[in-house]
C-alpha cells in the first residue's frame, strides 16, 4: 500500500541494523553465522522446567510493573554477593524487557531536548538512536586502539554545562575490552561535583577472561549514586530471545525510570520471571560462565592461528575481533559481505560501530557457538 500522506522520516540517518543485514545475508548464502550475538546451543534444561512449572501453576497474567518481588529481591541479593553493593529491591531494582529496552527507557527518563550525552566509540548501535529519540545531542569520543582503552583526558574536554549523561559499556561490545578499577576511579573523580548521570551497560558482567573480575559501577559509591546499571538474563543464561533484563539505580533515578517504563512496557513476561527467580537461588551457573566462554574463545583463537588473520585475545563478552590487514585492502563492510557470499562465513565489520565509519580492517566474530561450529568457521578462515 502506498502512503497517501506527506511524511518525513524522524530518523533520516537510521537504516536497517547491520545485525539484521548480515544475518539475512548469512541465511541467503547458507553461511556459518558468527555475526549476530546469540548462542546456537540450548540453555540449562532446569531453566525450561522452571518456566513450565510457573505456567502450570497459573503464573500467566501481568506481573507487577517493576517486576516480580521475589526476582527483584534475588537480583539485589546477587548484586550484594558479587559487588558488595546494596540496592533496595522495592525502590531500586526494575525488571525490563531486555537490556535494549532498559537502555532506551533510562535515556528517555532523564535526557531532555538539547541535553548532551557522551558516547564512547565504537559503541553498541542502540545508544545514539535512544539519545536522538529523546531530543538529545550525541558527543562521540573514540576509544584508543589497539587496546580500546578510555582516553579520560579527552572525555574531560567533552564535558560541558549541557552534559546530562555518559554511557559506558563493560565488558565492551564490540571490542571485548574491559574497564578496570583504575578506570572506574578516574570516572568517579571526573564526575565529582557534577550532576551527570552514568548509564552503565553491563550485560556481559559474568563473562570475563584470564582472571579478570568485573568492575561494576555498583562497586563505587561515587558512581553507584548517579548510575543506571543495565544487565541481561539473556546473556547470562543463553536465552537472548526471551528478552529479560533489569536495571539497578538509586531511588530517585528509579522513580524517573519507572515513569517511562510503565507506559512503554508496563509488565515483563511473568513465567520467565518466576523461572529466573529460582535460578538466582544459586549462583553456580553464573560463576562458571567465564570459564565456559574462555574455553570457546581459546578454541577459536587456537584454530585460526594458522590463518592470515591476526587477533588480540578478547578480555570479555563472547566476541572476538580479528584483523584482516594482511589479506585485503577492501573496506571492512565490503570484505565482511564478500566473506559471507563467497566463503560462507558471516561476521560484523567494526566500522558500523563508529559515527565516522573509520575502517580499522577489523571484523567481529561471535564465539557463543557449539565447538563444531567454531571449528568449521576457523577452517574457513584458515583457507582464505
Amino acid at each position: 500500500m502506498q502512503l497517501s500522506i506527506h511524511h518525513s522520516t524522524k530518523f533520516p540517518s537510521i537504516k536497517t541494523t547491520i545485525f539484521t543485514t548480515m544475518s539475512a545475508l548469512a541465511r541467503e548464502h547458507n553461511a556459518v553465522n558468527l555475526s549476530q550475538g546469540f548462542p546456537d546451543f540450548e540453555a540449562d534444561p532446569a531453566l525450561f522446567n522452571e518456566v513450565k512449572k510457573a505456567m502450570k501453576a497459573g503464573h500467566n497474567q501481568y506481573a507487577p510493573m517493576a517486576g516480580l518481588p521475589l526476582l527483584r529481591e534475588r537480583i539485589a541479593a546477587k548484586t550484594e554477593t558479587f559487588y558488595s553493593a546494596s540496592y533496595n529491591p522495592e525502590t531500586e531494582v526494575t525488571v525490563t524487557a531486555g537490556a535494549t529496552q532498559a537502555i532506551f527507557t533510562a535515556v528517555l527518563s532523564v535526557v531532555r531536548p538539547k541535553d548532551e550525552v557522551i558516547i564512547l566509540e565504537p559503541a553498541y548501535d542502540c545508544y545514539a538512536p535512544a539519545v536522538e529519540l529523546a531530543g538529545g545531542i550525541c558527543k562521540h569520543v573514540p576509544l584508543t586502539a589497539p587496546d580500546y582503552s578510555v582516553p579520560w583526558d579527552v572525555v574531560r574536554k567533552f564535558i560541558t554545562k549541557n552534559t546530562k549523561m555518559l554511557i559506558i559499556n563493560t565488558p565492551h561490545n564490540p571490542t571485548g575490552s574491559i574497564l578496570n578499577a583504575a578506570d572506574m576511579q578516574k570516572l568517579e573523580k571526573l564526575l565529582l561535583g557534577t550532576d551527570i548521570v552514568v548509564l552503565s551497560d553491563e550485560v556481559y558482567e559474568h563473562i570475563l577472561f584470564d582472571g579478570y573480575e568485573h568492575q561494576s559501577v555498583a562497586r563505587f559509591p561515587g558512581l553507584a549514586g548517579r548510575s543506571f546499571v543495565v544487565s541481561s538474563f539473556g546473556k547470562s543464561y543463553h536465552t537472548t530471545g526471551w528478552k529479560i533484563g533489569y536495571v539497578l539505580a538509586p531511588e530517585a533515578l528509579t522513580a524517573e525510570f519507572r515513569k517511562v517504563h510503565q507506559y512503554n512496557v508496563f509488565a515483563v513476561n511473568t513465567p520467565m520471571q518466576y523461572a529466573f527467580s529460582e535460578m538466582l537461588a544459586r549462583y553456580d551457573d553464573l560463576k562458571g560462565l567465564s570459564a565456559f566462554y574462555q574455553a570457546k574463545r581459546d578454541l577459536f583463537l587456537q584454530a585460526v592461528k594458522g590463518s592470515r588473520f591476526t587477533a588480540k585475545a578478547s578480555s570479555g563478552t563472547y566476541f572476538q575481533n580479528i584483523c584482516y590487514k594482511k589479506i585485503s585492502e577492501e573496506n571492512d563492510l565490503e570484505f565482511a559481505m564478500r566473506l559471507t557470499r563467497e566463503h560462507k562465513i558471516a561476521s560484523i565489520p567494526l566500522s558500523v560501530f563508529y559515527t565516522d565509519k573509520r575502517d580499522e580492517k577489523m571484523l567481529r566474530f561471535c564465539f557463543a557457538k557449539n565447538d563444531d561450529t567454531l571449528k568449521k568457521a576457523a577452517d574457513i578462515l584458515c583457507r582464505i
